[in-house]
Protein backbone atom coordinates (compact mmCIF):
# COMPACT_ATOMS: atom_id res chain seq x y z
CA UNK A 1 0.00 0.00 0.00
CA UNK A 2 0.96 3.42 -1.00
CA UNK A 3 0.25 7.03 0.14
CA UNK A 4 -2.86 8.57 -1.26
CA UNK A 5 -4.57 12.06 -0.62
CA UNK A 6 -7.67 12.07 1.26
CA UNK A 7 -10.89 12.90 -0.22
CA UNK A 8 -13.21 15.13 1.09
CA UNK A 9 -15.98 13.28 3.16
CA UNK A 10 -19.53 14.29 2.55
CA UNK A 11 -21.77 13.41 5.69
CA UNK A 12 -24.98 15.46 4.52
CA UNK A 13 -27.39 12.59 4.14
CA UNK A 14 -25.98 10.83 7.02
CA UNK A 15 -28.08 13.24 9.26
CA UNK A 16 -31.34 12.02 9.07
CA UNK A 17 -30.66 8.12 9.36
CA UNK A 18 -28.53 8.89 12.42
CA UNK A 19 -30.95 11.21 13.99
CA UNK A 20 -34.29 9.15 13.35
CA UNK A 21 -32.50 5.94 14.90
CA UNK A 22 -31.68 8.02 18.12
CA UNK A 23 -35.73 9.54 18.21
CA UNK A 24 -36.76 5.61 17.65
CA UNK A 25 -34.16 4.70 20.57
CA UNK A 26 -35.54 7.84 22.88
CA UNK A 27 -38.98 7.01 22.30
CA UNK A 28 -39.05 3.26 23.56
CA UNK A 29 -36.71 4.26 27.15
CA UNK A 30 -38.54 4.41 30.22
CA UNK A 31 -38.81 7.64 31.95
CA UNK A 32 -35.62 6.18 34.72
CA UNK A 33 -33.52 5.85 32.25
CA UNK A 34 -33.21 9.33 31.10
CA UNK A 35 -31.09 9.68 34.51
CA UNK A 36 -28.63 7.51 33.84
CA UNK A 37 -25.15 8.39 33.75
CA UNK A 38 -22.93 8.69 30.69
CA UNK A 39 -18.99 8.87 29.56
CA UNK A 40 -19.76 12.25 28.74
CA UNK A 41 -18.35 13.75 31.74
CA UNK A 42 -21.06 14.19 34.42
CA UNK A 43 -24.16 14.52 31.86
CA UNK A 44 -26.91 12.12 32.12
CA UNK A 45 -29.18 10.66 29.26
CA UNK A 46 -31.40 13.52 29.28
CA UNK A 47 -28.23 16.14 29.49
CA UNK A 48 -26.56 14.25 26.36
CA UNK A 49 -30.02 14.71 24.13
CA UNK A 50 -30.44 18.40 25.46
CA UNK A 51 -27.08 19.31 24.34
CA UNK A 52 -27.95 17.44 20.58
CA UNK A 53 -30.85 19.94 20.47
CA UNK A 54 -29.12 22.78 21.56
CA UNK A 55 -26.61 21.98 18.82
CA UNK A 56 -29.24 21.82 15.94
CA UNK A 57 -30.93 24.37 16.96
CA UNK A 58 -27.73 26.45 17.05
CA UNK A 59 -26.61 25.57 13.45
CA UNK A 60 -30.20 26.19 12.12
CA UNK A 61 -30.75 30.02 13.94
CA UNK A 62 -27.30 31.12 12.66
CA UNK A 63 -26.53 28.75 9.64
CA UNK A 64 -29.72 28.83 7.88
CA UNK A 65 -31.49 31.50 9.42
CA UNK A 66 -28.50 33.73 8.93
CA UNK A 67 -29.04 35.03 12.72
CA UNK A 68 -25.64 36.61 14.17
CA UNK A 69 -24.70 34.95 17.13
CA UNK A 70 -24.48 36.45 20.37
CA UNK A 71 -21.49 38.16 21.43
CA UNK A 72 -19.49 35.97 24.24
CA UNK A 73 -19.49 38.21 27.30
CA UNK A 74 -15.62 38.31 27.73
CA UNK A 75 -12.99 38.64 24.83
CA UNK A 76 -12.11 35.54 23.57
CA UNK A 77 -8.10 35.78 24.02
CA UNK A 78 -6.80 32.44 23.96
CA UNK A 79 -7.94 28.53 23.31
CA UNK A 80 -8.52 28.21 26.73
CA UNK A 81 -10.80 31.39 26.33
CA UNK A 82 -12.74 29.90 23.96
CA UNK A 83 -12.96 26.37 25.60
CA UNK A 84 -14.84 28.16 28.91
CA UNK A 85 -17.13 30.02 26.24
CA UNK A 86 -18.44 26.74 24.64
CA UNK A 87 -18.43 24.98 28.06
CA UNK A 88 -20.43 27.61 29.55
CA UNK A 89 -23.10 28.13 26.36
CA UNK A 90 -23.76 24.38 26.79
CA UNK A 91 -24.28 24.09 30.58
CA UNK A 92 -26.30 26.87 30.27
CA UNK A 93 -28.52 25.02 27.83
CA UNK A 94 -27.85 21.72 29.21
CA UNK A 95 -29.47 23.39 32.84
CA UNK A 96 -32.51 25.01 31.74
CA UNK A 97 -33.74 21.70 29.68
CA UNK A 98 -33.56 20.08 33.04
CA UNK A 99 -36.96 21.14 33.41
CA UNK A 100 -38.38 19.25 30.38
CA UNK A 101 -39.75 16.04 30.57
CA UNK A 102 -38.16 13.05 28.10
CA UNK A 103 -41.44 13.16 25.71
CA UNK A 104 -40.58 16.58 25.37
CA UNK A 105 -36.88 16.34 25.04
CA UNK A 106 -37.65 13.86 22.53
CA UNK A 107 -40.13 16.31 20.31
CA UNK A 108 -37.57 18.44 20.74
CA UNK A 109 -34.52 16.81 19.48
CA UNK A 110 -36.76 14.87 16.44
CA UNK A 111 -37.90 18.23 14.90
CA UNK A 112 -34.42 20.29 15.33
CA UNK A 113 -32.95 16.77 13.56
CA UNK A 114 -34.88 16.82 10.84
CA UNK A 115 -34.44 20.55 10.08
CA UNK A 116 -30.66 20.03 10.58
CA UNK A 117 -30.90 17.47 7.81
CA UNK A 118 -33.34 19.37 5.71
CA UNK A 119 -30.40 21.84 5.49
CA UNK A 120 -27.54 19.93 5.16
CA UNK A 121 -29.22 18.10 2.39
CA UNK A 122 -30.20 21.25 0.71
CA UNK A 123 -26.40 22.59 0.71
CA UNK A 124 -23.94 22.36 -2.33
CA UNK A 125 -21.08 20.05 -1.67
CA UNK A 126 -18.37 23.11 -1.72
CA UNK A 127 -21.10 25.30 0.55
CA UNK A 128 -18.82 27.59 2.58
CA UNK A 129 -18.31 26.76 6.04
CA UNK A 130 -20.04 28.67 9.06
CA UNK A 131 -17.15 28.09 11.37
CA UNK A 132 -13.32 27.03 11.40
CA UNK A 133 -12.25 23.73 12.83
CA UNK A 134 -11.19 24.51 16.23
CA UNK A 135 -9.58 21.18 17.27
CA UNK A 136 -8.12 21.06 13.90
CA UNK A 137 -6.06 24.38 14.43
CA UNK A 138 -8.20 25.95 11.78
CA UNK A 139 -9.72 29.63 11.67
CA UNK A 140 -11.38 28.60 8.38
CA UNK A 141 -12.51 25.45 6.86
CA UNK A 142 -14.06 23.63 3.89
CA UNK A 143 -17.22 23.57 3.97
CA UNK A 144 -17.53 19.53 3.81
CA UNK A 145 -15.43 19.83 7.23
CA UNK A 146 -17.53 22.31 9.18
CA UNK A 147 -20.56 19.81 8.24
CA UNK A 148 -18.63 17.10 9.45
CA UNK A 149 -17.47 18.28 12.48
CA UNK A 150 -21.21 18.38 13.13
CA UNK A 151 -21.68 15.05 11.81
CA UNK A 152 -19.20 13.82 14.62
CA UNK A 153 -21.11 15.60 17.30
CA UNK A 154 -24.44 14.06 16.29
CA UNK A 155 -22.53 10.51 16.13
CA UNK A 156 -20.71 10.21 18.78
CA UNK A 157 -22.93 11.97 21.13
CA UNK A 158 -25.74 9.32 20.39
CA UNK A 159 -23.47 6.58 20.51
CA UNK A 160 -22.78 7.74 24.72
CA UNK A 161 -26.64 7.58 24.90
CA UNK A 162 -26.73 4.05 23.21
CA UNK A 163 -23.68 2.79 25.86
CA UNK A 164 -25.80 4.21 29.17
CA UNK A 165 -28.93 2.61 28.28
CA UNK A 166 -27.58 -0.43 26.93
CA UNK A 167 -28.88 -0.28 23.12
CA UNK A 168 -27.00 -1.67 20.52
CA UNK A 169 -24.80 0.30 18.01
CA UNK A 170 -26.29 1.58 14.58
CA UNK A 171 -25.41 -1.68 12.50
CA UNK A 172 -24.25 0.31 9.32
CA UNK A 173 -20.56 0.82 10.26
CA UNK A 174 -21.05 3.62 7.36
CA UNK A 175 -21.80 6.33 9.94
CA UNK A 176 -18.62 5.50 12.07
CA UNK A 177 -16.18 5.42 9.47
CA UNK A 178 -17.57 9.06 8.69
CA UNK A 179 -17.07 10.06 12.03
CA UNK A 180 -13.67 8.71 12.11
CA UNK A 181 -12.61 9.65 8.74
CA UNK A 182 -13.33 13.44 9.77
CA UNK A 183 -11.70 12.96 13.62
CA UNK A 184 -8.87 11.77 12.24
CA UNK A 185 -8.09 15.03 10.56
CA UNK A 186 -7.25 16.59 14.19
CA UNK A 187 -3.94 14.46 13.76
CA UNK A 188 -1.55 17.39 12.65
CA UNK A 189 -2.70 19.50 14.76
CA UNK A 190 -2.46 17.27 17.63
CA UNK A 191 1.23 16.33 16.74
CA UNK A 192 1.90 20.55 15.79
CA UNK A 193 4.34 20.35 18.82
CA UNK A 194 6.49 17.45 18.20
CA UNK A 195 9.60 17.57 15.95
CA UNK A 196 10.74 14.79 14.11
CA UNK A 197 13.21 14.34 11.08
CA UNK A 198 11.02 15.08 7.86
CA UNK A 199 10.20 12.13 6.00
CA UNK A 200 9.40 10.43 9.82
CA UNK A 201 5.73 8.49 9.38
CA UNK A 202 3.46 7.20 11.81
CA UNK A 203 0.83 4.99 10.57
CA UNK A 204 -2.56 4.71 12.40
CA UNK A 205 -4.18 1.01 11.59
CA UNK A 206 -7.74 1.10 12.39
CA UNK A 207 -9.22 -2.35 12.79
CA UNK A 208 -12.83 -3.12 12.52
CA UNK A 209 -15.90 -2.71 10.13
CA UNK A 210 -15.70 1.23 10.07
CA UNK A 211 -11.86 1.02 10.50
CA UNK A 212 -9.13 2.31 7.87
CA UNK A 213 -5.31 3.06 7.48
CA UNK A 214 -3.93 6.54 7.96
CA UNK A 215 -0.69 8.34 8.10
CA UNK A 216 1.11 10.95 9.64
CA UNK A 217 3.99 12.16 7.56
CA UNK A 218 6.56 15.05 9.04
CA UNK A 219 7.24 17.39 6.24
CA UNK A 220 8.69 20.88 6.20
CA UNK A 221 5.55 22.90 7.23
CA UNK A 222 4.66 20.03 9.78
CA UNK A 223 2.68 17.10 9.86
CA UNK A 224 0.44 16.04 6.97
CA UNK A 225 -2.13 13.19 6.90
CA UNK A 226 -2.45 10.85 4.13
CA UNK A 227 -4.41 7.79 3.40
CA UNK A 228 -2.65 4.34 3.01
CA UNK A 229 0.92 3.60 4.65
CA UNK A 230 4.36 3.52 3.62
CA UNK A 231 6.82 0.91 3.65
CA UNK A 232 9.21 2.35 6.11
CA UNK A 233 6.93 3.87 8.32
CA UNK A 234 9.10 4.76 11.87
CA UNK A 235 5.89 3.97 14.04
CA UNK A 236 2.65 1.42 13.61
CA UNK A 237 0.05 1.99 16.16
CA UNK A 238 -2.91 -0.29 16.26
CA UNK A 239 -6.46 0.25 17.85
CA UNK A 240 -10.17 -1.14 16.82
CA UNK A 241 -12.66 1.29 15.35
CA UNK A 242 -14.35 1.53 19.03
CA UNK A 243 -11.36 2.69 20.56
CA UNK A 244 -10.47 5.10 18.08
CA UNK A 245 -13.83 6.81 18.44
CA UNK A 246 -13.65 6.45 22.45
CA UNK A 247 -10.31 7.67 22.08
CA UNK A 248 -10.34 10.76 20.00
CA UNK A 249 -14.15 11.61 21.59
CA UNK A 250 -12.75 12.03 25.48
CA UNK A 251 -13.60 8.63 26.59
CA UNK A 252 -10.51 7.13 26.71
CA UNK A 253 -7.95 8.80 28.92
CA UNK A 254 -4.88 7.96 31.12
CA UNK A 255 -3.67 3.79 31.38
CA UNK A 256 -6.92 3.26 29.28
CA UNK A 257 -5.93 5.00 26.51
CA UNK A 258 -2.59 3.24 26.58
CA UNK A 259 -3.88 -0.06 26.92
CA UNK A 260 -6.32 0.42 23.87
CA UNK A 261 -3.60 0.70 21.68
CA UNK A 262 -0.76 -1.60 20.11
CA UNK A 263 2.71 0.35 19.33
CA UNK A 264 5.63 -1.10 17.22
CA UNK A 265 8.52 1.25 16.39
CA UNK A 266 9.34 4.56 18.57
CA UNK A 267 7.10 4.66 21.08
CA UNK A 268 7.26 8.92 21.24
CA UNK A 269 5.64 9.39 18.19
CA UNK A 270 2.89 7.24 19.23
CA UNK A 271 2.21 9.72 22.29
CA UNK A 272 0.35 12.93 20.91
CA UNK A 273 -2.04 10.17 19.52
CA UNK A 274 -3.01 9.18 23.27
CA UNK A 275 -3.76 13.03 23.92
CA UNK A 276 -5.67 13.80 20.57
CA UNK A 277 -9.47 15.19 20.75
CA UNK A 278 -11.82 16.02 17.88
CA UNK A 279 -13.97 17.92 19.98
CA UNK A 280 -13.61 21.15 22.01
CA UNK A 281 -11.69 20.52 25.45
Amino acid sequence: MSLTPLEPTDTRVLFRPVASGLVTLLRGLPPEVWDRPTIAGTWTVRDVVAHLVDLAFRRLSFDRDRMTPPPPPYPIASDADFVRFINGLNAAWVDAARRFSPRVLTDLFEKAGAGLADWFESLPPDAPALFGVSWAGEQTSAGWFDVGREFTELWHHQQQIRIAVGAPPLPDPRYLRATLAIAMRGLPHAYRDLTAAPGRSVVIDVDGPAGGIWTLVREEAGWMLHGGEPADAATRIQLSDDAAWMLLFNALRGHEAEAAVRIEGDAALARPLLKARSIVV
